[in-house]
Order: structure tokens, then sequence, then C-alpha cells
């Protein structure tokens, strides 16, 4: 059976809880099998343990779709310290350690204007430890 990485448990219920009552009915974490097709290599798709690696957070915050840049942004400084983050995709853009976490224009066929997609590294299977969104510089 397919679960998610503990650091995306984490940070999926640190952002439910900045964002009380928003609907999680179009989050996602598990490939479907059109998404299976389409992109054979997705941290959506459960490796040979069960265990998913990629995360996406509704970009309407509690009806507040402005939001999500500010969301995106401290998710994107947090990953900089935070090993267990692969990288970050959201409007049009993707971060990750390979230019230092600095944004840079997304090229894939889904520019993630409707949510925030989060992939983890195989370090965050098991580290369910908090995640510092608010402190980070």
């Amino acid at each position: 059976m397919a679960k998610l990485c503990q650091v995306g448990i984490q940070l999926r219920e640190q952002i439910d809880d900045d964002y009380p009552g928003r609907d999680r009915r179009s989050d996602g974490w598990i490939a479907d099998a059109r998404h299976i097709a389409n992109s054979p290599a997705s941290d959506h798709i459960p490796d040979s343990r069960g265990i998913v690696r990629g995360l996406d957070i509704d970009a309407n915050l509690n009806a507040h779709p402005e939001e999500a840049h500010t969301l995106a942004e401290k998710i994107r400084k947090c990953a900089k310290k935070d090993k267990r983050f692969k990288y970050v995709i959201y409007d049009g853009r993707i971060a990750s350690s390979i230019l230092r976490w600095k944004w840079r224009k997304y090229k894939g066929p889904n520019p993630h204007k409707s949510h925030i997609h989060i992939s983890f590294n195989p370090s965050g299977d098991q580290d369910r430890s908090w995640i510092n969104l608010e402190g980070v510089q």
C-alpha cells in the first residue's frame, strides 16, 4: 500500500494548521493511471517500498490564492537548509539545489498554476521533524 513520505505528511499538516478549513480535496500526492502513463519518473509514483515523495497543495488557500506565492516562497527558503526537500514548482517556476534554490523558469508541460508541487528526497521518508516555515532567513 502506498504512503506519503513522513516529511510530506508533516508539511501538509503544518499548512493545514496555517490555513484552517482549507479544502484539501484538490491536494494530491499519489499518481493515477494517466499520470503514471504521462510522467513515468514522477515523484507521485510510489517507489518499490510504496513511498510517494511528491505532494501537491492547492493554490486556493481558503479563497486567498495570492498567498500561494508566499507559501511557495517560504517552502523554497526553508528547503535551502532542509535536505529533505528536492524541488518546488509553482506558477511556471522551479527551485532546487541545482541553482542554490533560486527560482528559474519551469519548462515542463504543466506550469503548476493551480497548485504548488513539492518533491522530497529519500532522507524525508521517515523524518517527520518540524519544518521551520516561519523562521527562515
